[in-house]
């Protein structure tokens, strides 16, 4: 079962939702945890609901999509067939630009506070995760296992996150990230990490250090595979036509 718009409405939907998402959401980080900012030492809870929040502002600028924001959540859609795979490519595309692009305009934002912030530490955590112990096999179950909950309550909760409703899924993410999110700081979405990550490389950040590209394949890897368990995992128990409360 295709989305029934043009690849070019895909495209500019997941671009402007995704770049939507990772402004915000960086932008928490970067509010929490930079030199000077007012509200520098906001804590973990102020981060993960700042996640979910940004979560929820996506979801609606790219609803005519079905707001996936997140390669594994379209990866999930090409197992369920509600994507074609031809589909599946614009939106993982798309969804790394909007990435890119939205941890732009947040460091455009704080550009002040970076050039202020003397760990790199905080300056790369503003855009990318990381663990909290370095060990990349049990890192990547964290992220398997945050990510199959995100997309099997989805899947089981109705399908496209559009249908959901935003705050739903808003609130998915806040409460993942409160359980699970201390291990790895909860990626949960390869484009989240990765574009970001790419924006930090490439920008004229003052001493701003590595990107921890050695790191980097986790929060791809991680939520790839949790997305297609989710997935597979939501087709076992009978998928939409037999689930109780599942159309």
């Amino acid at each position: 079962m295709a989305v029934d718009i043009s690849n070019g409405e895909i495209f500019v939907s997941e671009v402007t939702g995704t770049a939507m998402l990772l402004l915000l959401g960086c932008g928490v980080v970067a509010t929490a945890i930079l030199k000077g900012s007012k509200g520098e030492g906001g804590g973990w809870l102020l981060i993960n609901f700042g996640w979910g929040l940004a979560v929820f502002a996506g979801v609606y600028v790219a609803f005519r999509s079905g707001a996936h924001l997140n390669p594994a959540v379209t990866l999930a859609f090409t197992i369920t067939g509600d994507i074609t795979f031809q589909q599946s490519l614009v939106y993982y595309a798309a969804e790394l630009i909007g990435a890119f692009i939205g941890a732009i305009i947040a460091w455009l934002a704080f550009k002040e506070h970076f050039d202020a912030e003397e760990d790199a530490g905080k300056k790369l955590a503003v855009f990318s995760t990381g663990p909290a112990i370095r060990n990349y096999a049990w890192n990547t179950v964290t992220e398997i296992i945050g990510t199959f909950v995100l997309i099997f309550v989805i899947l089981i909760s109705g399908g496209q996150p559009s249908g959901l409703g935003p705050l739903f899924v808003a609130l998915l993410v806040v409460g993942i990230g409160a359980s699970l999110g201390g291990p790895t700081g909860y990626a949960i979405n390869p484009a989240r990490d990765l574009g970001p990550r790419i924006a930090h490389a490439l920008l004229p950040i003052k001493g701003k250090g590595g990107s921890d590209w050695g790191y980097a394949w986790v929060p791809v890897v991680g939520p790839l595979i949790g997305g297609a368990l989710g997935a597979l995992a939501f087709l076992a128990l009978g998928g939409y036509g037999i689930i109780p409360g599942v159309t």
